[in-house]
């Protein structure tokens, strides 16, 4: 990449976000404006340099799949009347893209799936077979094949709020882009292909995910979940994920990936996914994936990032509608013996639930495997709102607008981005270099129950200079509407708290700023922070004041 592209990239990584924020008129009613996390900037996503060039990544020449893959229509036209749903420039935060030499395009995937049953911890078994499907893909990719890493990471959409929510780009965008990485987001429940329909019915009127069996067939279960109806089959997912990154990985000449050669340029895929979708991924690590190599000799996914799912939360879910997810303490929740490497987080909303998702980590193949727990963190955070479809546009899907406010107050702050960028970028490292990723202790529980530090921060988990140099007390769960209970709070200190803590000169600490200096950069060497992180941790504690 020229030096020029470089250095506009790196400008725009630091300052587009915070121009975004200044331009958004649409908010949440309930919500409370982007206001910088300790450490973040003003959009408490914005990055600083990035610390690896585009294209970096490409150590290995790309290799097409010979497997099953979507058959693919578009990009389709954008525009204000028309635009994709969750689009960039569409956001609650927008972006443009283009400031950073990456362009978005969305198209329509189609083919047949079939519906699993999984009894066992083994490979799923076929329940139905050929069911045609048609859903949306959203494709985020550098502009210019040089900058491409060929790395793409491939979402799973969360369904959760019955609407599509761009949450692992709200979460790891800024590795993507300093990495040179494509982002690939796909509509993955029905209740989200009924929500596209409410906003646009005719961009989103071919998408289906039709129950393949007709309502008088005693196959077809009377009851469903109360997200789901029995004319569409919620198990079509799972062979959807798999041909979509086939596509991706092929050299059909409506891939973008092609980048118009006539081959595909993508090296490596990452699964991600989080909550609802993290466990999505954990059903397929363990039921598809090792059909997947069966039947075309490699599998379609490289590695695997799973969010804020494990054990009882959020750790499997049904695999067709008609039957029941695997209980607790089933070892259909466990992950082991993937055959790729595989990194889960969870968070301070949800590790106790989650609690039967711990177990040791392993460098060892074919079971590979990181277990983290992010002290301080939320589940639910504001960047997933941020970074998804506008208000407007969810009204528009006739679907609530999520609350940004809970009982406590604002929903955390705390940015667990910078436990994403760092794993995500660990995890490639994995993949391409053989370099294990640090480990890292969970969050210190005694009879059920966390252990406090003298703050009111739980001790233990991954470790930020948010709970080392600690200027507030970060709860995991708040109480509230939708998802509060899982957004988590922050309790900041008073000024004679921190007087207590941090020497004060001129109205400034500078102990506080040195303090966060030598975690920020103790936590980099240890590969817990990107450099961009920790430069913009650094650099906020220099010119923030803690005392305001």
């Amino acid at each position: 990449m020229h030096t020029s592209m470089k250095a506009a990239r790196r400008a725009a990584l630091a300052t587009g976000i915070v121009t975004a924020l200044a331009a958004a008129t649409v908010l949440p009613a309930t919500a409370a404006p982007p206001t910088a996390a300790p450490g973040k900037g003003s959009s408490g996503t914005a990055s600083t340099t990035a610390s690896t060039s585009k294209g970096k990544g490409r150590t290995e020449p790309a290799q097409a799949i010979d497997g099953e893959r979507a058959q693919v229509t578009g990009p389709l036209p954008s525009s204000e009347a028309s635009h994709p749903f969750g689009g960039a420039a569409y956001q609650e935060v927008p972006q443009d893209l283009s400031e950073v030499g990456y362009v978005e395009e969305e198209y329509l995937a189609s083919g047949e799936s079939d519906v699993y049953s999984w009894p066992a911890d083994a490979p799923a078994v076929v329940r139905t077979q050929d069911a045609p499907y048609t859903t949306r893909v959203l494709v985020r990719r550098p502009a210019d094949a040089d900058d491409f890493s060929g790395n793409i990471v491939v979402e799973m959409l969360n369904p959760s709020n019955l609407f599509d929510l761009n949450i692992g780009w709200a979460l790891a965008h800024e590795q993507m882009i300093a990495n040179g990485d494509t982002w690939v987001g796909i509509t993955a429940k029905p209740i989200a292909v009924d929500a596209l329909k409410s906003f646009d019915a005719d961009r989103y009127g071919d998408l289906s995910f039709a129950n393949p069996l007709p309502l008088d067939d005693p196959a077809n279960c009377e009851t469903v979940a109360a997200d789901s109806s029995r004319d569409t089959e919620n198990g079509l997912v799972w062979d959807i994920y798999t041909q979509v990154g086939n596509w991706l990985r092929s050299d059909d000449a409506t891939n973008p990936l092609t980048y118009g050669t006539g081959a595909t340029e993508v090296s490596k895929a990452y699964g991600l996914g989080y909550s609802q979708t993290g466990g999505y991924l954990i059903n397929y690590m363990k039921a598809i994936h090792p059909l997947v190599v069966e039947a075309q000799g490699r599998p379609t996914y490289d590695a695997y990032l799973v969010g804020v799912a494990g054990g009882a939360f959020a750790g499997a879910y049904p695999m067709n509608q008609c039957e029941p997810a695997p209980p607790a303490g089933d070892s259909r929740r466990t992950i082991y013996g993937v055959g790729v490497p595989v990194t889960q987080l969870m968070s301070q909303s949800d590790y106790l639930t989650g609690i039967g998702s711990r177990r040791p980590d392993s460098d060892t193949a074919p079971d590979q495997f990181r277990h983290y727990e992010m002290a301080g963190a939320g589940h639910a955070t504001p960047d997933e709102l941020y970074y998804s479809a506008r208000s407007q546009d969810i009204v528009a899907a006739d679907r609530d607008v999520p609350p940004q406010g809970c009982d406590q107050g604002p929903r955390s702050r705390f940015p667990s981005d910078i436990f994403f960028n760092a794993a995500l970028r660990n995890l490639d490292r994995w993949v391409r270099e053989d370099v294990p990723p640090p480990h890292a202790d969970p969050i210190v529980v005694k009879y059920g129950q966390p252990v406090l530090d003298e703050f009111g921060n739980v001790q233990g988990g991954i470790r930020s200079p948010y709970l080392e140099v600690p200027t507030s007390t970060w709860y995991g769960n708040a109480t509230g509407a939708s998802f509060c209970r899982i957004a988590g709070w922050e309790d900041p200190f008073d000024t004679d708290r921190l007087a207590e803590l941090y020497d004060v000169r001129r109205g400034r600490s500078f102990d506080y700023a040195l303090q966060v200096r030598r975690s920020a950069r103790q936590l980099e060497r240890a590969g817990f922070l990107t450099s961009f992180d920790a430069d913009q941790i650094v650099q906020e504690a220099r010119t923030t004041d803690i005392f305001q």
